[in-house]
């Protein structure tokens, strides 16, 4: 087998193949013909932290392709920035860019018939749309992710992204006057990165070291560090080993594989949106993969990190402690992953973590034994009953009660209920319902983090419960209940829901219900009728008539 045996296609076609005049014109040598085309799909953007510390990170992935023997073929890949997004129209673009990102690497590569891909990326968005794409293609591949931020400081304590969030409901409490306010929102970002907590960009990326498709010990590295531009660098030098070797996405995206990567979630108590994009990328693989598998690993797994938002910690804690490597150490002593599962580098997990302690090393406690977890079972929790036939997530650690029975203060967006909040209209015991901001109805399922933040910045983070078929961020806690499905805009339960109906969330019981009589709900399912779409055209009308439900991860294909 050629060692450039699909690029060959392009380049060699044709004895005497006019296609070489372009790459000439880009300064190929005739032997460069005899090297492997690797795409680099690089995500730098300036358009946030996340993103804008890549470029280095994308010259050291090329000058490694180069050196191992490849022709390096550098383009560009877009993002959304969450955290700048949230709360604004914009964010109904967030999980929309995810299929974007994941139509622009496939096209790239395929249609410029490369024989291997790195991927870097830094938002929440470029993780499950990278991994997607690279399950797509289906050619050598290895994922590479920006590195995480630095905490930011302040007062003497440690910030976040999800500080400034919570400060504006702190701030409109009362809590915190003006200065505080100013001086958490000024240094909560101390520079390049992705947000530093287990957000979903840190549990993504993080999951990617167990699926295999990332090289151990990069996902907790900042930025920011040196040791983050050397791993680039051994990742290309890995690819290249790969294409060799003809290692490719689909023998190490197994359903041994995805569990692996879902135990390690739970283990490090990573955001809900996990459950969404593993089920995109499973599809993406041709894996079978369902919500019910989430709820299996669920309660057979404990969670072993104390990692923010609901936890003390943050991502560089988690690094200093022994980072993914020795979470995953601690579970496969334990028996709870598979470590013959294969990895990008030809050898299997087991063997990758052959070196790891069998348990964490004394003297901190970000990461626990199996016998002192801080939870014996996982956090994600899929609930179902009549408001969520279908399912719904649930994030059930971090609270002190994980039931409630209350009111519903029932909201068509999210404008309208960040007012309420603000006002001070909400009360301890109230469940909040934001409804027809699904897959279709929003469309694109925006996240909820400016409302839960506020909630928590108002200390009612644990009285209040949030309902709702959209998303919430990888920084939320709180009694929150996503992805409901059946979503409103597909005339599901959600979207019956009248302004102080009872509702019950039960995380014991897994159950999410709608305290009213099954006469009544079918009266007012017969009275409904499906509000016109918000759009009809542009990307946000692609998605809202192509993308599927959120138990099937809202892809578009």
């Amino acid at each position: 087998m050629p060692f450039n045996e699909r690029s060959k296609h392009i380049t060699q076609g044709l004895e005497r193949s006019p296609n070489r005049a372009m790459y000439y014109g880009l300064g190929y040598e005739k032997a460069d013909f005899d090297k492997p085309m690797i795409g680099v799909a690089n995500g730098h953007s300036t358009i946030t932290p996340c993103n804008a510390g890549l470029q280095p990170l994308a010259e050291a992935a090329v000058a490694a392709v180069k050196a191992a023997g490849g022709n390096a073929q550098l383009f560009g890949v877009p993002t959304i920035s969450d955290g700048m997004a949230m709360g604004t129209e914009g964010m109904k673009y967030s999980l929309i860019s995810r299929e974007v990102i994941a139509d622009s690497i496939e096209t790239c590569v395929q249609g410029q018939w490369m024989d291997g891909v790195l991927v870097l990326g830094g938002c929440d968005k470029n993780m499950p749309g990278g991994m997607m794409a690279i399950a797509r293609a289906n050619v050598p591949a290895i994922y590479v992710y920006g590195g995480t931020i630095k905490p930011g400081r302040w007062s003497g304590k440690d910030l976040s992204l999800i500080s400034a969030f919570e400060a504006v409901g702190a701030y409109a409490a009362g809590r915190i006057d003006q200065a505080e306010f100013e001086g958490i929102e000024r240094n909560a970002i101390p520079g390049t990165g992705a947000c530093g907590g287990m957000y979903t960009a840190n549990t993504m990326s993080s999951s990617f070291e167990a699926l295999g498709l990332s090289l151990l010990y990069s996902s907790s590295m900042a930025n920011l560090d040196a040791e983050k531009r050397e791993s680039t660098s051994r990742s290309a030098r890995v690819l290249i080993e790969a294409v060799k070797n003809g290692i490719r996405p689909r023998d190490l995206i197994t359903r041994r594989s995805i569990e692996n990567a879902v135990t390690l979630i739970m283990a490090t108590g990573g955001s809900t949106n996990a459950v969404l994009h593993y089920l995109a990328i499973a599809h993406a693989a041709e894996v079978t993969w369902t919500l019910d598998d989430f709820e299996r690993i669920r309660r057979k797994v404990p969670v072993l990190c104390d990692l923010k938002p609901s936890g003390r910690y943050m991502a560089v804690d988690l690094h200093r402690a022994g980072g993914v490597p020795q979470v995953l150490k601690v579970l496969l002593a334990a028996g709870l992953i598979d470590g013959d599962c294969l990895t990008i580098t030809g050898r299997t997990l087991g063997e990758e973590l052959a070196q790891v302690s069998d348990a964490p090393p004394a003297g901190q406690d970000v990461i626990r034994s199996i016998d002192t977890a801080l939870y014996r079972e996982g956090h994600l929790a899929v609930l179902r009953g009549n408001l969520a036939p279908d399912g719904a997530v649930a994030k059930i650690t971090g609270v002190k009660t994980p039931v409630i029975t209350g009111p519903a203060r029932v909201f068509e967006d999210e404008p309208s209920a960040m007012a309420a909040i603000l006002a001070d209209k909400i009360r301890p015991g109230d469940v909040l319902v934001l409804r027809y901001l699904g897959p279709k109805g929003g469309p694109g399922m925006p996240e909820m983090l400016a409302p839960t933040s506020a909630i928590i910045g108002r200390g009612l983070g644990d009285s209040v419960a949030f309902v709702t078929d959209g998303r919430f961020s990888g920084g939320t806690w709180g009694m929150v209940v996503g992805h409901v499905a059946p979503e409103a805009y597909e005339g599901g339960t959600i979207a019956l829901v009248m302004e102080g109906d009872r509702i019950t969330i039960d995380a014991h019981r897994q159950l999410l219900q709608l305290e009213v009589d099954a006469a009544e709900i079918e009266r007012r399912r017969q009275a409904w009728r499906r509000p016109a779409p918000r759009y009809t055209s542009g990307v946000l009308g692609k998605f809202a008539q192509l993308a599927r439900p959120a138990p099937q991860g809202a892809v578009t294909g």
